[in-house]
Order: structure tokens, then C-alpha cells, then sequence
């Protein structure tokens, strides 16, 4: 049973990951891999409404998607846009990417060697990993108009669509921890994070919601919260 604080520290978090960003026409749309299919459906959304007229999916597999996506995740999110009506020829692949620092530099590196030109893309990335993706994207390949994009839904639908409340939430809580600690490892851009974010995060850690932590670094996180 999750009490009604978690789930009001888990929606804080929810809503502290949205930048809120409104889509517009960009050079390229990057569908970042993960589990979860509803990326490769906003990219393809977007394409369909001519916000972007090349779509790269990247990534590898991970512990989480290597059943479900044998042929690695980018590879399944193009067989996804093609089932939705994007033609073969608006699509690029980056099969290698198994984080979302390579998921940029290694979607760089492809787009340059096709020689596509760059000056604005489409970020789409899972809800509760916009800010984080963003924050990363800025910081690896600064001189790009950055646009967060992602399935429009609330957390509860979302949960819906992926039938495990407590793995959200655990991806919430890791996503936010990254937040605080990877500026310091010039990973990503850093942000201002609330008090009440943080609060909501120690929160929903010391229930146990951990399982996405990197557990080397919770001490650390929690100095950075406080700091």
C-alpha cells in the first residue's frame, strides 16, 4: 500500500522533472531508449505535426530492456515509428548509446557524419526524465537549442501504462539523485532544485524507494541536497 505522502513526494518529483518546454519545429528530434515505447510514439507525434523532419532513436539495451527489446532499444523504437507511418528515410538508428550522456554525444557523432545540420532539436525523453535529460543535453553539446518533449500524461496514467507503482517511483527518486550529483561530475548542466523537492526526495529514499539509487553515492546526494 503507498500512503498518500508517497504519493504526494512522488508527484512533486513528477512535476519538478517537466520543463514545461512547447513544442516547435526544430532540425531534429531525438527519441532517447528505455523501456518504454510511448518515446518512440511522441517522436513520432511530433514528426506527424512537422516539428521535425528527421527522427534518431538511440540505445543500446540496459538490465530493463534486454528481454523486452532483444534488438536494442533504438531498433525497436524505429519499428514503432514505421508501424505509425514514418517512412525508413526519416529515420536514423544509434544502436550503441547505454546512457543518456552517450545518448547525445553518440547522436552528435551520427548526425555530423551524415552531415545533417543542427541548430535546435527535439528531446524526447520519458516524463519523469525531462529535466535530467535536458541538463545533460546542455552540457554535452551546448550549442544546440534544446526542446524537451514527451508523452503528455499524469502520473498516475503513467503509472497505468507501465503496471508497477513502486519501479516508477524508484525511477523518480533515481533521477532526481542524479540531478543533484552529476553537475559535480560535469555530466549535466547543474539546476536549482527546490527544498521541497529534496524533501520529497529524502523522503520517498528513506521509505525505500532506492532500488535506482547509485548507492555509492546517496551520502553524497543528501550533502548536495543540504547544501
Amino acid at each position: 500500500m503507498i500512503s498518500a505522502q508517497t504519493w504526494a513526494d512522488a508527484q512533486r518529483l513528477w512535476d519538478f522533472q517537466q520543463m514545461g518546454h512547447e513544442p516547435r519545429p526544430c532540425s531534429v528530434a531525438i527519441g532517447l531508449g528505455s523501456h518504454d515505447l510511448g518515446v518512440a510514439d511522441a517522436a513520432v507525434d511530433l514528426y506527424h505535426r512537422g516539428m521535425a523532419p528527421l527522427i534518431v532513436f538511440t540505445g543500446a539495451t540496459s538490465r530493463t530492456t534486454r528481454e523486452r527489446m532483444p534488438r536494442g532499444e533504438a531498433e525497436h523504437y524505429r519499428e514503432r515509428a514505421i508501424e505509425l507511418g514514418v517512412p525508413e528515410r526519416a529515420i536514423l538508428v544509434e544502436p550503441n548509446a547505454r546512457n543518456t550522456g552517450e545518448n547525445i554525444r553518440f547522436s552528435r557523432a551520427l548526425l555530423e557524419d551524415r552531415q545533417v545540420p543542427v541548430s535546435s532539436a527535439l528531446l524526447v525523453s520519458k516524463p519523469y526524465e525531462e529535466r535530467r535529460a535536458y541538463a545533460t543535453a546542455c552540457k554535452l553539446w551546448p550549442d544546440v537549442e534544446w526542446v524537451s518533449a514527451s508523452t503528455p500524461m499524469t502520473l498516475r496514467e503513467y503509472i497505468d501504462s507501465i503496471g508497477d507503482a513502486r519501479l516508477v517511483i524508484d525511477m523518480l527518486v533515481g533521477s532526481l539523485q542524479r540531478l543533484l550529483i552529476y553537475p559535480a561530475q560535469e555530466f549535466m548542466i547543474s539546476q536549482d532544485v527546490p527544498a521541497d523537492v529534496i524533501r520529497a526526495y529524502e523522503r520517498l529514499a528513506s521509505d525505500g524507494f532506492t532500488s535506482r539509487l547509485l548507492a555509492d553515492d546517496v551520502r553524497s546526494a543528501s550533502r548536495t541536497a543540504g547544501a
